[in-house]
């Protein structure tokens, strides 16, 4: 399997996906690659990987996000495999509100098991797909933002910056 490589530059430093057809496998704001592959399931990781500069769909929904618009992001086909309730804990992360943060509980809720709190962080923990999931739309109970697999600074930023859109 070949994968594409895209990496760009964004507000919020260098931003890396890995990818597919089209299809988002794995990526984060990071300008190293190797820190994308080991979150790809083994069964979807690349053989080999070409670099591509060119437009394209996921190139635009990124700098569409970063212009304000985040749903073209929403709309980048992901590939993520995992048991079925992080497979579907993941697709629930699409539907949360940029500029309306839920809870780890209410995101379980969200989910469709309140009492799976620790489930639904797993599920943000192992996302590959960062800001096309997006799981820094999920903060603690008592308001503080709680990990982020590309540091606080950045989760902070993107919720600030989403924070200030006008509600979608």
């Amino acid at each position: 399997m070949k994968a594409q490589l895209l990496q760009m530059s964004t507000p919020d430093g260098p931003f890396t996906v890995l990818a597919q057809d089209g299809v988002v496998l794995s990526s984060g704001w990071t300008d190293k690659p190797g820190d994308l592959i080991g979150q790809i399931h083994p069964s979807l990781r690349p053989a080999t990987v070409e670099v591509v500069t060119g437009p394209g769909g996921i190139k635009a929904a990124v700098e569409a996000f970063y212009a304000g618009d985040p749903l073209p992001a929403m709309q980048v086909p992901v590939v993520q495999k995992s048991g079925p309730f992080r497979v579907h804990a993941w697709d629930v992360l699409r539907l949360v509100r940029p500029g309306s943060p839920v809870t780890y509980t209410e995101y379980a809720g969200l989910a469709g098991n309140p009492k799976a709190v620790r489930a639904a962080a797993s599920a943000c923990a192992f996302n590959a797909a960062a800001l096309f999931v997006p799981c820094h739309r999920v903060i603690r109970t008592d308001g503080s933002l709680g990990g982020f697999r590309w540091g606080p600074a950045i989760k902070e930023s993107l919720l600030a910056r989403e924070a200030a859109w006008p509600r979608l």
